[in-house]
C-alpha cells in the first residue's frame, strides 16, 4: 500500500474513534435528558430534535441556535424552554432533520462569548406547553418609543456624571442624580423642605409635557431621579414610598432595554420588557400595591419577537420564542410628584401613611457595602445561631428531602461525596454505598453529626480542606442563600467545583423568591393557608413547619416600612412575616426557639427586641423554624420575648438572599469550566445540577 492510502486509512480510523466517542457523549446527553427532565428520545429518524446544550440556560441565543440549524434545511420551529440546557428544533422535512443530526452532532456553537458543543438525538414529537397570559398590573401602561433617538441623545447629554454633587450617589448597584428634591436612603424619603437648588433639566420639558397633553399625568413633576445600570446591575423589588410622592410614577427608558418584574403580594410576578426609549407609567394598584425590581444580571430572557405597542390593557403572553437578549447601559429617569398631605390610598395594608408612625420601629441592620461587612453580618444573623440553638435545629432536620435523596442514591457505589454545609449530617447516611465527608460552620453541629457516627468537620463553605478534584459529587443544600454578596456567592459556588474531579456532579440548593411556581403555591404558602382555616399540617414535611399563631413581633410591617423610594439595597433589610411571599430578596427570617434558655443565650444582642408585647403564641414550646429552605439555617440574633407563664422565648433573625429565577443558573455559569446538566423548582427552592468538564 502506498504513503496515501496508509494515511487515507489513518485518517479513516481517526474519524471512526472521533465518531464512536460523539456517539458516546450523544447517548450520555439522552440518558440525562431521560433522567432530569423526562424528555425521551427515539432511535428513528423524525422531524424533530432535541438539542443537548443548546438551550437558554447555556446562555445560547436563539438567533446563533437558529442560524446554525437553518443552514441543514427550513425550520418549522424552534421551543427554547426558559432556564433550560436543551431547546426542541423541528424541520419540515425529514432530511433537513437527518443532516442536522449528522453534521451539528459533537460540533462546537459559539454564543455570547462562550463555546458549547451541540448533541442532537431525535424525538417523536414536541410538546409545547405554553403559559396562560398574564395581564399587566391594573393601572400599568407600557408606551414604546415615547421619544425619538434625537430626544433620547439630548436627555442623556443633559445628565453629567463627570460633576459630583451632594444629590449624586454611587451606591452599591448602579449610579444614581436627583433633581427638584434629594431622595434619602437613611430613611427612605425626601425633605420635603429642602428643595435641591436646581429644578429638573431644561431638555426634560417638552417629555412631561406631552405627557401633560396626552393625559399621562395631571400636574408635573417636581422630582426626577436618574438611574444608570451598567450590564449586570439592578435594583431589588419595591414599592416607592407611599408618604412621599403622589399616585402617578413615570419611568423612561433610555440607551437600552432591561426587564422589570412586577410581583403582587400574593406571590403572582409579572416580568415587563422595558424597550430602549419606552415610557412605564403605574398608576393606582401598579403604584401602591405591586412591588417592581430589574435582577442583576448580563442577560434577560425577552420575546424573541416583541409587540411594537402596547393595548390599554395588554396581556403577557408566554412565548416558545424565547431568546437571550444582551443588557447594554440603561438609564433611566423616574418622574415623580412630591406628596404633601397623608397618602390616603385604597391600600392601607401597604401604606406607611396609613400603618403607624414608622420612626418608632428600632432598626434592622444594613446590606454589606464591603467584603469586611460581608464577614460581620454573616457571623452574626448566619453563623452564631448554630451553637446557640444546635439542638433544636437538628430536632426539627431528619427528614432527607425525596429529590436530594434521588440524586444521593443515583451515584455509583464507592463514589466520593462532600456534603457542604451538611447542618446534622441528615444526608450523609441516605446511601450507604458511597464514601462520605462533611463539613460545616458550626461546631455544635458538626458535633452532632460526629455523635450519629458520620466523619464531619468544621469549615467555611469558601475554604474547605480537601485537595482539588478529590469528590466525585458534592451537594450543598440551602448554604449559598446565607452569603450577603454576589463575589461570596460565586466564590461558594466555585469552591464546590474546585473540589470536584473532571465529570464530577454538583447538586446545589437555594431558597427561591419565588414561593409559587406554575400556578402552584409552596408548601411554605399552603401551610399559611391551612394555619389561617384552622387545619393540620400534617402532610408538610418538618423543615417546612412553623408555629401556628403568627408571630406579633419583627415582621417587617413592624420593624420597617415595606417600601423604599428607590431601592432597597442601601437601606435596612427587612424581617419577613413568615409563611408568606417575599418583598425583598435580601431580608432577616425569624427562628422561634422553645421556650426555654439556650447556649449563647446570654450573648445574644437584643436590638430587634419589642419587651412587653403580647405572645407570639399560646404555647412558645411548640415554636420552630418557620421557614420553606430544606436546611437553611438561622441568624443569630436573638430577642427574649416575653410570654404567659414569664418564660422566655428568644427569636433569632437568619439572613437570607433568596433567589429569583435563572439567577441560580447564572451565578453558575459565571464559574469556568463547569456545566448546568439540569435546574428545576423543588417546593419553594431552586435546584441545579452541575458537572464539571
Amino acid at each position: 500500500m502506498d504513503r496515501d492510502g496508509v494515511n487515507n486509512v489513518r485518517a479513516a480510523a481517526r474519524r471512526s474513534k472521533e465518531d464512536k466517542k460523539v456517539l458516546k457523549k450523544q447517548l450520555k446527553a439522552s440518558h440525562t435528558l431521560l433522567k432530569h427532565e423526562g424528555v425521551n428520545t427515539s432511535p428513528h429518524p423524525s422531524r424533530s430534535l432535541v438539542v443537548a446544550n443548546g438551550g437558554l440556560g447555556n446562555a445560547v441565543s436563539r438567533e446563533d441556535l437558529s442560524a446554525a440549524l437553518k443552514q441543514f434545511g427550513d425550520l418549522e420551529s424552534l421551543l427554547m424552554p426558559p432556564q433550560k440546557p436543551y431547546a426542541f428544533a423541528t424541520y419540515r422535512s425529514e432530511d433537513g432533520a437527518r443532516k442536522a443530526h449528522a453534521q451539528l452532532n459533537g460540533q462546537k456553537l459559539e454564543s455570547g462569548g462562550n463555546a458549547v458543543t451541540l448533541y442532537l438525538s431525535y424525538v417523536d414529537s414536541v410538546k409545547n406547553e405554553g403559559e396562560a397570559s398574564v395581564r399587566f398590573p391594573e393601572g400599568l401602561t407600557l408606551l414604546e418609543d415615547f421619544v425619538s433617538p434625537e430626544e433620547e441623545a439630548l436627555l442623556l447629554a443633559a445628565v453629567d456624571w463627570s460633576i459630583s454633587t451632594e444629590a449624586q450617589k454611587a451606591l452599591k448597584h448602579r449610579k444614581v442624580k436627583h433633581y427638584g428634591f434629594e431622595f434619602r436612603y437613611d430613611n427612605n424619603n425626601v425633605d420635603k423642605d429642602k428643595p435641591l437648588p436646581a429644578g429638573l433639566p431644561q431638555e426634560c420639558l417638552a417629555v412631561l409635557q406631552r405627557c401633560l397633553q396626552d393625559g399621562l399625568i395631571s400636574v408635573l413633576p417636581d422630582q426626577l431621579t436618574v438611574n444608570q445600570y451598567e450590564a449586570g446591575q439592578g435594583i431589588p423589588p419595591h414599592v416607592d414610598t407611599h408618604s412621599a410622592f403622589e399616585d402617578t410614577i413615570l419611568s423612561l427608558s433610555l440607551g437600552a432595554k432591561a426587564v422589570m418584574e412586577f410581583r403582587h403580594p400574593d406571590g403572582r410576578a409579572v416580568p415587563v420588557v422595558l424597550p430602549e426609549r419606552s415610557l412605564l407609567v403605574m398608576k393606582g394598584e401598579s403604584r401602591y400595591l405591586w412591588t417592581h425590581g430589574i435582577t442583576p444580571r448580563k442577560f434577560d430572557l425577552v420575546p424573541a419577537c416583541e409587540p411594537r405597542s402596547a393595548a390599554p390593557e395588554p396581556d403577557v403572553s408566554s412565548h416558545s420564542g424565547l431568546t437571550l437578549s444582551k443588557r447594554g447601559t440603561r438609564t433611566s429617569f423616574t418622574f415623580r410628584k412630591i406628596r404633601h398631605q397623608p397618602c390616603c390610598c385604597a391600600f392601607p395594608s401597604a401604606c406607611d401613611s396609613q400603618g403607624g408612625n414608622a420612626s418608632c420601629r428600632p432598626s434592622p441592620p444594613s446590606l454589606p457595602c464591603c467584603r469586611g461587612d460581608a464577614a460581620r453580618l454573616e457571623e452574626e444573623y448566619v453563623h452564631r445561631v448554630y451553637d446557640a440553638i444546635a439542638a433544636h435545629f437538628s430536632s426539627t432536620r431528619h427528614t432527607p428531602w425525596p429529590r436530594v435523596c434521588r440524586f444521593l442514591s443515583s451515584l455509583p457505589p464507592g463514589s466520593v461525596l462532600a456534603d457542604v454545609g451538611c447542618g446534622n449530617g441528615k444526608y450523609l447516611g441516605v446511601n450507604p454505598q458511597l464514601v462520605t465527608v462533611g463539613c460545616d460552620r458550626s461546631g455544635a453541629l458538626v458535633q452532632i453529626c460526629a455523635d450519629r457516627g458520620f466523619h464531619a468537620f468544621v469549615s467555611d463553605a469558601l475554604s474547605v480542606p480537601l485537595r482539588t478534584a478529590s469528590c466525585d459529587a458534592c451537594i450543598s443544600i440551602a448554604v449559598i442563600h446565607h452569603f450577603s454578596t454576589q463575589e461570596r456567592r460565586l466564590a461558594a459556588v466555585r469552591e464546590l467545583v474546585r473540589l470536584l474531579k473532571p465529570g464530577g456532579l454538583a447538586l446545589i440548593y437555594v431558597w427561591a423568591y419565588e414561593q409559587e411556581y406554575n400556578k402552584q403555591k409552596s408548601k411554605y404558602l399552603k401551610d399559611h393557608s391551612k394555619q389561617h382555616n384552622g387545619e393540620k399540617s400534617t402532610g408538610v414535611p418538618e423543615e417546612s413547619r412553623e408555629p401556628h399563631a403568627e408571630p406579633n413581633v419583627l415582621t417587617s410591617s413592624r420593624l420597617e416600612s415595606k417600601h423604599c423610594g428607590d431601592l432597597k439595597d442601601e437601606g435596612k433589610l427587612s424581617v419577613h412575616t413568615n409563611r408568606t411571599a417575599f418583598n425583598s430578596q435580601d431580608l432577616l427570617v425569624p427562628w422561634h426557639l422553645k421556650g426555654r434558655k439556650t447556649q449563647g443565650d446570654e450573648e445574644s444582642s437584643c436590638r430587634f427586641s419589642s419587651r412587653g408585647e403580647p405572645s407570639p403564641g399560646s404555647d412558645s414550646s411548640t415554636s420552630s423554624d418557620s421557614r420553606t429552605s430544606p436546611d437553611s439555617k438561622p441568624s443569630p440574633t436573638a430577642d427574649a420575648n416575653q410570654v404567659p407563664g414569664g418564660s422566655a422565648a428568644p427569636v433569632f433573625h437568619r439572613y437570607y438572599h433568596v433567589f429569583q429565577q435563572g439567577e441560580l443558573e447564572e451565578l453558575c455559569c459565571g464559574v469556568n469550566g463547569v456545566r448546568v446538566q439540569t435546574s428545576y423548582h423543588d417546593q419553594g427552592n431552586w435546584c441545579v445540577v452541575l458537572q464539571k468538564e
